[in-house]
């Protein structure tokens, strides 16, 4: 019940309530809130959900970080159930849910930008698979592994914006093409890159 309520509270955008609703009870801040209704077992943490919320439309980025503060104020993990073995912290979801500037946010709260998850990709892989210029660049100033390669793709964070450009996956794109240009200025190998994605970056930099 807890739970719902809470999600409910997040989806509004009702800052009052939930302060009131964590002042009674601050373990609610982690939480778990149900992924689904046709799925109640599944359990993201509340600081992930916000970001689902933000990939459904119903609050901006910047209303979003508004909650997450509340939430953080009250105790919330800024990596989520990390800890546990979750491999969807909340920064992963921001990148891979398109709520950039809370992905943002989390990193400068300290979320862990070198966590993976069970593909082994980084939050930086999904930024630059959404297309999301500013959380990459974000994540390329913290330090983020730029030629790191997933366990089930065995590819970078650049091939991961090509393979969104050159799928069709119109839903998604948005700034790869930046996105590209920050790894490459900031040192990508292109010796790990395969020749589809090769092919591709020449065409980027003739």
């Amino acid at each position: 019940m807890l739970a719902s309520q809470l999600f409910k509270l997040v989806t509004q955008g009702d800052l009052q309530q939930l302060r009131a609703v964590l002042e009674a009870d601050p373990s609610i801040a982690n939480t778990g809130v149900p992924c689904s209704d046709a799925q109640p077992e599944m359990k993201g943490h509340p600081l992930h959900r916000i970001c689902d919320v933000v990939f459904a439309g119903a609050i901006t980025d910047e209303k979003a970080i508004e909650i997450a503060k509340v939430l953080l104020e009250f105790g919330a993990d800024i990596n989520g159930y990390k800890s546990s073995g979750d491999q969807n912290t909340p920064l992963i979801a921001a990148a891979s849910l398109h709520a950039e500037k809370l992905g943002i946010f989390y990193i400068e709260q300290g979320a862990d930008i070198v966590y993976a998850d069970q593909d082994g990709a980084t939050a930086l892989h999904w930024a630059a698979f959404c297309g999301r210029d500013q959380l990459v660049a974000a994540l390329i100033a913290k330090g983020a592994n730029i030629n790191q390669q997933d366990t089930t793709f065995n590819s970078t964070p650049i091939g991961w914006a090509v393979h969104t450009l050159t799928s069709g996956d119109s839903g998604n794109q948005h700034n790869q093409i930046a996105c590209i240009h920050l790894l490459l200025n900031a040192g990508a190998d292109k010796a790990v890159l395969d020749a589809d994605t090769l092919a591709y970056i020449k065409t980027l930099t003739a």
